[in-house]
């Protein structure tokens, strides 16, 4: 059965290795589950941003708990994650390809799982010595991919000004939100900015719908500014729901009721569309979640998995659209774990999904039959909502064989202004 999940993804794999495609970042099978990059005990939600030279981990779940042998590899991109010219030795110090040997079995949970957790740097890989784009990929024993995740080191050589702005087209004033931001290079020689200069702007850390590559409109001394209206504009979406599984026998945020089967089932309160409705200020954690169990003393081993059930109440929508859980549970993809089918009895789309106990951010949204996801369609978009904004910026000096990121800049939209 494992081989058989893994047949689709070694394919892929194989096209990837041979046609040296730009790096993809691939779900894992069923069997993996609450895959983290974490540092200092804080979930990194989205994309892992971290500063070189800094300690991390990487940890997930496998709930067939066979303790099977896994691998991992690094890899670095370039810019646009289109394969480097560097040789392994240049970006990494020590060797990868190495078993994952911290392994911890699930204590006192009815679903077993095998607990597996990587920290750098280690003994293997003693030092990553470039900043820039990175792909964390997991090999089973057959040298099969498993899953591939993106992570980005940066080091703080300029300094990154940024605010949230209204949108200053009258459609969309309470819809958007913009983003401004001036780059100052401090002591660092910038040549030739408009090639070798290269931003990213994301929206809670989701690398889905970032904005890339904006070139500075103006250049005032060591400062490049960058000043866009429609170019650098993000749909505000709403705050995320949320729910908490922390104590699996009762019920608590949003769970309505609980029945315990083969494992535990928890259902939720039933929704419905927020999009023409008053915007309403939510506390949320911009879509992540954090694993915990109200009663373990080690989350990572003692933490339940449990089914939770999902109502959305709203007519069944046309034209081959698809309605799917969104969240950094997944890091914001939408595949079969996270579809909703339409229900004539219950009037809405229901589904469930396995998860490991803690407090969640989700949100429902629409993907279209050509794949393109609208956050926005069920949710609402306003400039209210809370979002936080990180500015990552790359520059590759003339002559160099690699983009490095010179910086990382946040802001957040609780300071927005017109």
């Amino acid at each position: 059965m494992r081989h058989l999940q893994l047949l689709i993804i070694t394919v892929c794999n194989i096209c990837f290795n041979c046609f040296g495609q730009k790096a993809v970042e691939m779900s894992p099978p069923d069997y993996i589950k609450t895959i983290q990059f974490e540092q200092a005990s804080t979930n990194l939600n989205g994309i892992p941003i971290m500063e070189l030279g800094s300690s991390f981990e990487v940890n997930f779940d496998d709930i067939i708990g066979d303790e099977a042998f896994y691998y991992y590899k690094i890899k670095y991109f370039n810019f646009d994650w289109t394969p480097t010219q560097l040789s392994r030795n240049e970006y990494l110090d020590g060797i990868d390809n190495i078993r994952i040997q911290d392994t911890e079995n699930s204590l006192n949970s009815l679903q077993i799982y095998t607990h597996y957790r990587v920290r750098f740097p280690n003994q293997s890989v003693r030092r990553l010595k470039i900043s820039g784009n990175y792909l964390f990929e997991l090999y089973n024993d057959d040298d099969e991919l498993v899953f591939a995740k993106k992570f980005i080191l940066y080091e703080q050589a300029v300094t990154i000004r940024a605010e949230v702005k209204r949108s200053r087209d009258l459609e969309f004033i309470n819809k958007k939100q913009n983003i401004q931001f001036t780059i100052n290079s401090n002591d660092l020689l910038i040549i030739n900015p408009n090639k070798n200069l290269k931003t990213i702007v994301l929206q809670n850390q989701n690398l889905h719908t970032a904005i890339t590559n904006l070139k500075p409109q103006y250049t005032i001394g060591n400062e490049f500014i960058y000043r866009y209206n429609k170019e650098s504009s993000f749909w505000g979406g709403n705050e995320y729901w949320n729910f908490d599984s922390k104590e699996i026998r009762n019920a608590t945020v949003n769970i309505s009721h609980i029945e315990l089967l083969d494992i535990y089932h928890n259902y939720l309160y039933a929704h419905g569309s927020r999009k023409n409705k008053i915007y309403t200020f939510n506390p949320d954690i911009n879509g992540n979640f954090v694993v915990r169990n109200l009663t373990a003393i080690n989350n990572d081993i003692e933490a339940e998995y449990a089914w939770l059930h999902f109502t959305l109440k709203m007519p069944k929508l046309k034209n081959k659209e698809e309605v799917h859980l969104y969240g950094g549970f997944n890091n914001f993809s939408c595949d079969e774990s996270t579809l909703l089918t339409y229900s004539p009895i219950d009037r809405g789309y229901i589904g469930k999904r396995l998860f490991k106990q803690g407090f969640y951010n989700f949100k429902y949204v629409v993907k279209d039959k050509n794949g393109i996801i609208n956050t926005g369609a069920i949710s609402g978009d306003f400039d209210k909502t809370e979002n936080e904004y990180s500015i990552i910026c790359y520059y590759r000096a003339p002559g160099a064989r690699y983009d490095k990121v010179i910086g990382l800049g946040t802001a957040n939209s609780t300071n927005i202004t017109n």
